[in-house]
């Protein structure tokens, strides 16, 4: 038999890469709840026609595509053949396929609230955490199947959103004593800049270039974009702008200079300057940067939007979001603002795991083992161990009578701390004996005093 294998871009998680998962989770969701938001859970896969269409053309390649039930029955072979041959001409048919894997969090989002706004308390403030997939190609930090921690707000236009998201990111990467950058940029600035280069139908190649600036370099997104018709001129628009540098507030200024007489850099401009106001945001322990190179390629945002890179691993970005305040409009109810950020959970962990940040407290495995030895011991035993569990102490006793030796292995692989042993001297006695693996201390106490043991040892 062949050896069974993982499909690609997906991992298994043993109980130590958990254990460190949850503390990320745990950490995020702290903070979520902190800020006011409250959580919700949409499913694994929606309707086909909800997903295609928000992402952008490259976005849209992506999606996992779910093939309807029943496609060998005998009476839909030539129709099941006519919908292939579609969907490999690039087209969707609803022959052979009406739903996909969701491909973030956002749209389900916008979903949700187009189906529910009726009964929603605006602004509606959610979180959620849950596995999106992506048939994208695997490599480091980028896998097919993995997690996002989305925090989303509709109902409200007020920039005091997005500056309680810079907070979040601050609070959050701290908290997970990492050193980032939030990055911040308008889409609004971006549309200015399609508009200096020819109009409004450039902004869509312009920012999907500009998205592979770090990536590719200067001289790659300019082949990129002059291949697509942008002329000399205009490049050196581009290029001028791609290459603001200095302070927040000179990046301002000489965004000003390039784009300032365009309505739309005025808005984004305005932004800015009203979110930097915000006394609070000097005393980020993280660094908030402006960064007009900054596109995140998803046709759906509207206004300011977020990245966050690792100041010490080279990783892609391990956070994003913005303002969309068209998404519910594409269900059917529009004028309904929204933005969001996302954690990229996978990449966290990664840059976490190869720093060596995780604390040992993180590690919440068995505490106590109690050897197993005859009948009589072994009752007594875990007539202990039950008291020992209701007190909160994680405790097992070893599954059946042996020797001394294949017990103490068994806590020792499994990294347990203590062991408990229990014989007919002890029972008598009224006593066990403790044995402390990590300093390899052993001495006799009595039962009772147990619990006290365990908690102060």
């Amino acid at each position: 038999m062949p050896k069974p294998t993982l499909p690609q871009g997906t991992r298994d998680f043993n109980a130590e890469t958990v254990y460190k998962r949850q503390y990320i989770f745990s950490t995020i969701r702290s903070v979520f709840e902190r800020y006011g938001y409250q959580p919700l859970e949409t499913p694994s896969f929606e309707q086909l026609e909800t997903l295609m269409g928000k992402y952008g053309d490259e976005g849209d390649q992506l999606i996992f595509k779910i093939l309807n039930n029943g496609l060998n029955h005998p009476d839909k072979k030539q129709k099941v053949q006519d919908a292939f041959d579609q969907v490999m001409a690039g087209k969707s048919s609803k022959d052979i396929t009406e739903r996909a894997l969701r491909y973030d969090l956002t749209i389900p989002f916008a979903r949700y609230v187009a189906t529910h706004h009726g009964q929603l308390t605006m602004p509606f403030k959610r979180f959620q955490m849950q596995p999106v997939w992506r048939a994208d190609r695997p490599q480091k930090g980028r896998y097919r199947e993995f997690y996002q921690c989305d925090a989303d707000v509709v109902g409200s236009k007020s920039l005091l959103n997005e500056v309680e998201f810079i907070h979040m990111y601050d609070d959050v990467f701290s908290a997970l004593q990492l050193k980032v950058e939030i990055r911040i940029n308008h889409r609004q600035i971006l549309a200015a800049l399609a508009e200096a280069c020819g109009g409004e139908q450039w902004m869509t190649p312009i920012t999907v270039a500009i998205d592979k600036l770090e990536k590719v370099g200067l001289e790659q997104v300019k082949s990129e974009l002059i291949s697509k018709g942008v002329s000399e001129d205009a490049w050196k628009k581009i290029q001028a702008y791609l290459e603001i540098s200095g302070t927040n507030e000179e990046k301002i200024t000489a965004a000003e200079q390039i784009l300032g007489n365009i309505p739309s850099a005025q808005q984004a401009i305005a932004d800015f300057k009203q979110i930097l106001q915000f006394p609070s945001l000097t005393n980020l322990k993280q660094e908030l940067m402006i960064d007009f190179t900054l596109a995140r390629g998803l046709n759906y945002y509207t206004g300011c939007i977020f990245e966050i890179k690792s100041k010490e691993v080279a990783m892609g970005s391990i956070g994003g979001g913005g303002r969309y305040d068209n998404l519910t409009g594409s269900f059917g109810v529009p004028g309904v603002p929204g933005a969001g950020i996302s954690f990229g959970v996978d990449r966290v962990y990664d840059v976490i795991e190869e720093l060596k940040r995780f604390p040992t407290s993180v590690q919440a495995g068995t505490q106590v083992l109690f050897f197993h030895l005859e009948p009589e011991a072994s009752l007594v035993a875990f007539n202990l161990m039950q008291q020992l569990r209701k007190s909160g102490v994680r405790a097992e006793m070893f599954h059946e009578s042996a020797k001394f030796d294949k017990q103490f292995k068994y806590a020792e692989k499994k990294q347990i701390p203590y062991v408990i042993i229990l014989g007919a001297k002890e029972v008598e006695t009224n006593s066990c004996v403790v044995k402390n693996l990590t300093t390899g201390q052993q001495e006799s106490i009595n039962q009772s005093q147990l619990l006290q043991y365990v908690f102060e040892g």
